[in-house]
């Protein structure tokens, strides 16, 4: 997984009931895009993660509006 400072993280729930969550990615602290990374998640906490399979990467370039020019 490589991601990039401004991606967002979704975490799946892995059990029945256990809502999906998401963390923006502040810091990339592996070599080349690579884990851990430094995330805030949406209540705010922010922590170190190496995600794993229940992860997917929304990367930021996707989440911002289109250059109007």
């Amino acid at each position: 997984m490589r991601v990039n400072v401004g991606d967002v993280l979704r975490f799946t729930g892995r059990r029945v009931g256990v809502a999906e969550h998401r963390a923006e990615v502040l810091e990339v602290l592996g070599d080349g895009g690579e884990p851990p990374y430094r995330v805030r998640y949406e209540d705010g906490h922010v922590t170190e993660v190496f995600p794993g399979a229940d992860c997917v990467v929304e990367n930021s370039a996707h989440l911002r509006p289109p250059h109007a020019g």
